[in-house]
């Protein structure tokens, strides 16, 4: 499932391997893509970088023309080696970028577009996002968003990429343990001390999943995501995916439940995290 940390790492191999490229095909499934390609191709621009924002990544090309893309709940960016197999069908291929050294190809994503560099700060869907996680975090800004977001949920507000970007229901679900506070508890009730302390936490947890350049180069972690230090992956987190299951902490059987007409899961411990 896509998170802020899986999308860092994608875009950091991207840069890594496509940065400086030219671009000798350019193919895609997407009309909103297609569009543009028809009249300006991508085809002989170069890839000038590629970042993440929260849970988007922007690829950019010469010409000041940006590609973002949205994994939502199953895209995935892979790179290949001209002629190496692919590990998805090819009928899920949606963005296919070749240069001379790869293959980059999207799978699975249908939410992408074109953006012009100089319109970024004014685009719909990234200039309303909150302090990024995995970037430049302003934690006096997104308490400021919090603040202004009402009288809804803890669960509500850490998925508003609005408030703070690159938290998903994994995440959410895990930040709540570890801060034994219950999903329902409305935001407004946190005061500004303990959202200070679970910002820092969503950092660590973060940044925890995504290595560390090395010396020769930019090392990717490739593991399963893990909150609770441990390396058995049957113990990597604490209470997502664990509905029915013990508490590592209490004991407790492990609740879950599906929310909103996305059916956002949440998962959290009945004794650990009490309904105030």
């Amino acid at each position: 499932m896509p998170e802020g940390d899986t999308i860092y790492r994608a875009a950091r191999t991207l840069q890594r391997a496509l940065a400086g490229q030219l671009i000798t095909r350019f193919e895609t499934g997407l009309a909103q893509l297609a569009v543009l390609d028809r009249d300006e191709p991508i085809e002989g621009r170069t890839i000038d970088r590629v970042e993440s924002v929260g849970k988007h990544l922007l690829m950019t090309f010469s010409g000041a023309l940006i590609l973002r893309t949205h994994m939502r709940m199953n895209g995935s960016w892979h790179i290949y080696r001209p002629g190496e197999k692919w590990q998805r069908p090819a009928s899920s291929r949606r963005i296919v970028l070749e240069t001379r050294e790869w293959v980059a190809v999207a799978f699975d994503v249908y939410n992408a577009e074109f953006v012009r560099a100089d319109l970024l700060s004014t685009d719909p869907v990234v200039a309303t996002l909150g302090p990024d996680l995995l970037g430049d975090f302003d934690a006096n800004e997104a308490l400021a968003r919090v603040r202004r977001s009402g009288s809804r949920h803890m669960h509500e507000v850490l998925l508003d990429q609005r408030v703070m970007a690159g938290l998903g229901n994994v995440y959410k679900s895990e930040l709540l343990f570890l801060s034994g506070i219950h999903p329902d508890t409305p935001a407004a009730m946190v005061d500004d001390r303990r959202w200070q302390e679970i910002m820092r936490q969503a950092q660590s947890l973060l940044r925890a999943n995504v290595a560390e350049a090395s010396p020769s180069g930019t090392v990717t972690y490739h593991g399963l995501r893990r909150t609770t230090g441990q390396m058995n992956p049957s113990d990597r987190l604490w209470v997502y995916g664990r509905s029915g299951k013990p508490c590592r902490k209490c004991g407790t059987v492990i609740a879950f439940r599906k929310d909103g007409d996305a059916a956002r899961v949440t998962y959290w411990c009945p004794t650990c995290q009490p309904l105030p």
